[in-house]
């Protein structure tokens, strides 16, 4: 696999809203924050991850070319406002009333937890799995836990067992 690699102005424009953001910060809660590490080198599905005493945010690089003006808009103020919420409140809730005022009230930003990007281009291998309900795809690190029977899945609306579908089953059911 190839390494990303990011356009310098790219990077210019998210450390502008990095900064923006802090700026707010500092006049909200009178006082100075330092500028937080930003590296590229998250996988998978997940947009960014901020690290609360390491004062750090990653970012999911292939999300971030695909993605570039909502990242900038959004997912820098979602992860800084964890970083701020921590520095002020301590540990509290990730997404609780504390990181809902900071995204609202001080970055005017909507406090959405969870990103709508298009994660074909970062999903791993699934496996389909059925409870009585409807099919499941499970990642391969889930799919390897049922395996080695670390642990189980269910469904969260009818909370029945996932079974893993096998080819076979999909042929017979045609």
């Amino acid at each position: 696999m190839s390494a990303i690699v990011i356009p310098q102005s790219l990077i210019h424009q998210l450390e502008n809203s990095l900064q923006l953001h802090l700026k707010k910060a500092e006049l909200a809660f009178e006082c100075s924050f330092p500028t937080p590490e930003l590296t590229f080198n998250v996988r998978g599905k997940v947009a960014g991850k901020a690290y609360l005493q390491q004062w750090r945010i990653r970012l999911n690089p292939t999300l971030f070319i695909e993605n570039q003006q909502a990242f900038i808009e959004q997912v820098i103020p979602h992860e800084l406002a964890h970083l701020i919420t921590y520095h002020q409140f301590g540990r509290v809730k990730p997404h609780g009333k504390e990181w809902r005022y900071v995204m609202a009230n001080i970055f005017q930003c909507p406090p959405e937890i969870y990103h709508a990007f298009d994660v074909s281009s970062v999903q791993g291998k699934t496996f389909t799995y059925q409870c009585q309900c409807q099919t499941h795809l499970l990642s391969i690190r889930r799919h390897n836990k049922v395996k080695r029977q670390q642990t189980r899945y269910h469904c969260s609306l009818c909370g029945t067992q996932l079974e893993r579908l096998n080819k076979e089953k999909v042929i017979n059911s045609l």
